[in-house]
């Protein structure tokens, strides 16, 4: 089954009542919506022997949906980024059960993998950081010494969504360089961040 053919079942954030045997769900009640029927709960949509596996292990998910033949991606409506969002799979209990078995089966090999696969990371991001740092000093040969190199880590720290971390600037951009360049001025040589 496709991601775009599961069933869906949508977390209410508030008081529901199954349109089928009239009963009253309350406030985040597991509901579906099916056309002409409206919302039902779980025993009315025939999915109530499903069990709940919530979002995050990507191994076992990806094992799960492989063994069950019935899947419903269960939804919950934030408010705050105005969107449902994903909280995680209604599957049949025997395939979560065998999923399971093969992710302890090979854990300490996935443990492995990604370990080595951040180390890489980490090895790929200062080779970048050293990158960045060389070309700074490229086009402002007059930098003081080492003030290059602190310009490279404050503007490529990870996940800080800063210059140093944009599609450009990756391609060491002379134009990203001096983004990077006049950033680092502002906020450490005048009182931009008091201001």
């Amino acid at each position: 089954m496709k991601k775009s053919d599961d069933l869906k079942v949508f977390l209410s954030n508030r008081n529901s009542t199954c349109d089928e045997c009239g009963e009253e769900l309350g406030r985040k009640a597991w509901i579906t919506l099916e056309e002409g029927k409206g919302a039902l709960c779980l025993s009315c949509a025939d999915l109530n022997h499903l069990i709940f596996l919530p979002s995050g292990d990507t191994a076992l998910t990806r094992r799960t949906r492989k063994y069950s033949t019935l899947i419903a991606v269960v939804l919950k409506w934030s408010r705050a980024r105005k969107r449902y969002e994903r909280q995680g799979l209604l599957v049949e209990e025997q395939a979560l059960e065998q999923a399971e078995q093969e992710c302890l089966a090979d854990s300490e090999v996935r443990t492995r993998r990604r370990e080595r696969a951040a180390e890489r990371r980490a090895g790929l991001d200062e080779q970048y950081v050293r990158s960045f740092a060389e070309r700074v000093r490229g086009l402002f040969p007059c930098c003081p010494p080492n003030r290059e190199n602190k310009i490279a880590e404050y503007a490529c720290l990870k996940y800080s969504g800063r210059i140093g971390r944009s599609e450009s600037a990756k391609q060491l951009d002379e134009k990203a360089i001096q983004l990077a360049v006049i950033a680092h001025i502002r906020h450490t040589e005048t009182k931009y961040g008091e201001l």
